[in-house]
Order: C-alpha cells, then structure tokens, then sequence
C-alpha cells in the first residue's frame, strides 16, 4: 500500500491548515476505490502531518521518518516555506527513495524556477488543488509506490499518466522539467465537507470556506490573479454551518477573500447564523464595508454581541493611492456603515492598513492612520506591503521602485516614496498600536492622551520614541509593567498638576479588564478609605475577587463588578458609588 503524506506548517498551534483537509477529503470521495480496502488491502494511504514554524525542524523530521511515506506533499505559503524547505533538503538524506511534491500559493508562481534551485523536490501543484491531487494519486496508484522505488520497467502508465494531468510542473524520466497549465477551476460544491470529525480540532481555529476567488483587482493581493468568484451552494453551507453550532465550535472564520461581494449569498448566511444562534459560536468575516446596505446592516445590528466579527481592508485613504493599486472604496460611506455597525456595541470591527503602497509616503500615511483611527474598530492593524510572487505589484515592482525583503513573507523595505528609515518609525507604531491600542487595556488613558497630543498617529509615534530612548523595544513586558511605562512616559509629557488625573485614568483601566492582584506604583494608597468602602460595600469581603472597589485621586469612588462583563470587550461594570472629598 503506497503512502501519501501531506504536511502542513503552520504558523501557530491554533491555526489549522485546510487545504490539505480538502485535498484528501477530495480524493477519497472521487476515487474512493484507492481508499476501500474490497477483497484486500487499500492501494492507497493518505495520511495528514500538522506541525507548526515553532516546532524544532529537526522533530518534524523525525516525526516525517517514523512515518516512512512514500510520497510527500507539502502545502507551502509565506510564512512557511522556508521551513518546508529546510525539511526537503534534510528529508532525501533520511528518505532517499521519497517523491516530494510540494503546492500552494507560494510555489505556483515559479514551479519552474523553484525546482531547478532545488533539485530534491520531484513535482509541483499549481493553482486549485483538490482535482491536481486526486489525479496524482491516480498516477501513482499504478507505482504502488514512489518513482525512486520502483523499477524503470514499471513506470511507463505512471509517466503516461502523469503527462496527461494538467496543474503540474515535474521531472520527466529523463530529469527535464516538464511545466502544465493549471487546470480551470471547479465547482465548489463538489468539494467534501472538511469537519465531519472535530476530534483534533477542539482547541483550533475552524476555517471554513463558502465561495474562493474575489471580484476586485487589488494589486497586492494573489486573489486578483483569478477574478471567477465561486459559492458554494447555500443549503450545504447551511447544513455544515449547523454541524459547528451543535458542536459549540468556539470560532469558524470564513476564509471567503469578500465575503459579502454577493448580497444575496451573504444575507442569506447571515440571517441562518443569527435563527441558529446557540449563543457561544463566534463567526469571522472579511468584508468590504462598503458594500453592505440598509437591510444588511439592520439585521447586523440585531445579532448577539459576540455572534459575529468583521475584518474591513481599508489599506489606504490617500485617493491617488486606492486608484494605483486598482481598489474602489467611498470613504465617506465607508465612514458612516463602520460607525453604524459600532452603535449597536454588538459587532468587533477589526480594520487593516498597509504601509508600503504607492504613492503613499509617511505624511500620507500618517493621515491615513488618523483617518482609520477615528473610526474606532476594536482592532486597528498596520500590515506592510508583502509582494507576493504572482501579483500586479510584483511584476510593477520597478516601476514603484520597491525595495523588499528577499526572504519570505518579501515585506517592503521602501518604495520610491517611503525610504526605509521612515518604515522603521512606522514599524515602531506598529508595536505601540499593538500593545496599547488593540489590547484594548488603556482605552480610558489613551482617551486623555489622544486629547492632549491633538493627534492619535503623533500619540503613538511619541510612544515608539520613548520606547526607543529607553531601550524598552523588543522586550517582554509583563501587563503590570506596560502600566508602569505609559505611566513614566506621561510623566514626561504632562505637569504635575495633570498627572493625577492620567493616574486615575490608568487605574480605571488596570482593573476594568481584571481584578489585578499587584498595584502599581503610583496607587493611591487605600488604606484611608477602608471603612467608605466597607460602608458602600458591605458584601466586599464574601464576593472576593468577583468585585473590585478604588478610590481614586479625584474623589471617585468606583465598583468594578467582573460578574457582569461586557460581551463583547469582556470588561467588567464599572458602577460610580460615591464622590469623596480629597485632602
């Protein structure tokens, strides 16, 4: 029985690596003969190896060599190449007659060029993958074993085979590098359900697909390369949507490039999940905000808080920079829907910028921060232009005089309009935006800040200074410790007679989050109060650490109630009790 292996690594122990899942589930329902075991042992054994980059290579190794498979297959992306590399060049020296093939995004672009680099690597699959991978087993099924293995007198159906099937790149019997176009896409129906068993998937993030390709051109993005959008019928998403609610799923996250580039798929997906709500699966869309209308945005506004999340691509608000980079986007409507959504406090908003693009240089940018800032989204992420091997922005590359990165993920060194020194700063507000803004800890003190300064982005490139000029970057900072740093900074920033307020500020929000069970340095001492906070709290001592009283510089007298979190940022009440007077 011949063994197939396909490998998978992924970033983190939580994600999980669907390709792979779709392929094998593709090929057992399409040649299901291979895989029945009739009047005697199946031809073909497909088995799924998930690591992550954060594995020693040298265990993956191991662990692939236990295996003993015949052939290989690894699913390769930006954040994981590299590693699957490593493992192609060590994996002959221990598995010298073992065919690899490797697939995915990263490969599909440059088969050719990759293989005469790397002369270990028998194969590539190109484009979408599942019927590439069926036929290959097909091929093989003939071998019953790997190339390597078996005798020249045995090959000849596999070659026939094998220069017939379209979506692959290879070496011939004679070590010539064969190059076949990539096969038309498919009907996404035809594709299996993926979860039909979550045992392995209990602590990971479900991912789940309704429709592949995206109708718009951006020109950083590979989607781009295949405009054909593909749904996947409705009653079956529904079906396999109900699966993950009555399995309690914690997150299924559509990995649908624009989830709602079909109002009537989108609505439709929308209205089951919130009839079926079972009140603890979270689902995540990527969306193009500015799309939605009236009755989307009414129903979106009616589901339970938590219910959903939405991630819009912003990437810029410089106009000549959306026109460059071939997106249409009304940001005065995109404005207004985003601020709609946050009315309802039911929905999590994360927005994404890209530093990098054309025509954007750090002024540029710097407004297109503040712009997105405004908007308030629960997550703000600044991404750096990644350019992808494939897209529109790699084949222009001179012309934007883009300097990148030649290692995967090939991130934006500068650009004819951002040198590098200015990507270093905005690389520095990255980390403060990270820490501070989507850790969503500091609301209350970033408030005050943003106030003061009269600009977020200037707030935050401040912040990345004073970082620097301590030598703080780059190390690990305990949730205490992030309180104690923003304290020094705003001492160094604001007068004494401000500071108590700021003070306040940070305390509010050390113990919105959690009852902390370290204080600060600049606490005030509580020791004065005990009996006020008795006389307003006589239950204080019985209910523990499920509530939490401060008395701050102003005279405030405050309840932190965790029994009472909000839904969707999970902060506890916050209750004013009383005013004192302050000596």
């Amino acid at each position: 029985m011949m063994k197939f292996l396909l490998v998978a690594v992924n970033a983190k122990y939580i994600h999980s690596n669907p390709g792979i899942y779709s392929l094998k589930a593709y090929a057992e329902r399409k040649r299901g003969d291979l895989f029945s075991e009739g009047a005697g042992l199946p031809s073909v054994c497909v088995e799924i190896g998930e690591y992550t980059i954060n594995n020693q290579m040298e265990q993956i190794l191991e662990d692939i060599y236990r295996r003993k498979p015949d052939v290989i297959g690894f699913s390769c992306y930006i954040w994981n190449i590299v590693s699957c590399l490593e493992l192609v060049r060590d994996i002959h020296k221990v598995l010298p007659d073992t065919d690899i093939w490797m697939g995915g995004p990263e490969v599909s672009f440059d088969a050719s060029l990759l293989m005469k680099k790397e002369p270990e690597i028998f194969g590539v699959m190109k484009g979408e993958g599942e019927e590439t991978f069926s036929g290959l087993l097909d091929c093989y099924e003939s071998l019953g074993t790997s190339v390597r293995k078996s005798k020249d007198s045995e090959k000849e159906d596999f070659w026939n085979k094998l220069s017939q099937l379209s979506g692959v790149t290879y070496r011939d019997r004679n070590g010539e590098i064969q190059d076949h176009p990539v096969r038309p896409v498919m009907d996404m129906s035809r594709i299996p359900f993926l979860y039909s068993d979550l045992e392995g998937f209990e602590n990971r993030i479900i991912y789940y697909e309704s429709s592949r390709g995206c109708p718009f051109s951006c020109s950083y993005c590979l989607s781009s390369v295949d405009k054909s959008v593909r749904f996947r019928d409705l009653e079956l998403v529904k079906k396999e949507l109900q699966y993950f609610i009555d399995h309690q799923v914690p997150q299924v996250k559509f990995v649908d490039r624009t989830f709602n580039c079909k109002k009537s798929h989108a609505l439709e997906i929308w209205k089951y999940i919130k009839e079926h709500d079972n009140g603890v699966t979270n689902f995540h869309f990527e969306i193009a905000a500015d799309l939605l209308d009236e009755e989307q945005l009414d129903l979106i506004g009616t589901m339970r808080p938590g219910l959903i999340q939405l991630e819009i691509g912003v990437q810029s608000t410089n106009p000549d920079t959306i026109r460059e980079i071939h997106r249409s986007m009304n940001l005065e409507r995109l404005k207004k829907i985003v601020a709609r959504i946050n009315q309802g406090n039911n929905v999590h908003q994360h927005l994404d910028l890209i530093a990098g693009l054309p025509y954007e240089n750090y002024d540029s940018f710097h407004h297109s921060f503040n712009d997105v800032y405004a908007m308030e989204p629960e997550q703000l992420q600044l991404g750096f232009l990644k350019v992808l091997k494939g897209s529109f922005m790699y084949e222009n590359a001179e012309k934007y005089e883009l300097v990148y990165r030649e290692k995967p993920p090939y991130e934006v060194l500068s650009t004819k309009w951002l040198p590098y020194d200015h990507v270093l700063k905005l690389k520095g507000i990255e980390d403060m935006v990270e820490v501070y803004y989507n850790s969503r800890q500091f609301t209350y003190t970033l408030r005050l800040l943003e106030h003061r300064m009269g600009d977020a982005f200037v707030l935050y490139e401040k912040l990345a200074q004073y970082y620097e000029k301590k030598e703080l970057t780059g190390l690990n900072h305990s949730r205490l410790s992030r309180f104690e740093i923003l304290h020094d900074f705003i001492t160094s920033e604001v007068d004494s007679k401000s500071l108590g307020m700021y003070e306040d500020a940070l305390m509010c929000d050390l113990y919105l989050r959690e009852n902390a069970k370290s204080r600060p340095s600049f606490a005030l001492d509580q020791s004065p109060y005990k009996n006020i906070i008795k006389s307003l709290v006589p239950e204080l001592r019985s209910l523990g650490t499920r509530i939490h009283v401060e008395v701050l510089r102003c005279g405030a007298v405050l309840l932190f109630d965790y029994r009472k979190r909000d839904p969707l940022t999970h902060n506890g009440e916050l209750v004013l009790l009383g005013q004192e007077e302050m000596v």
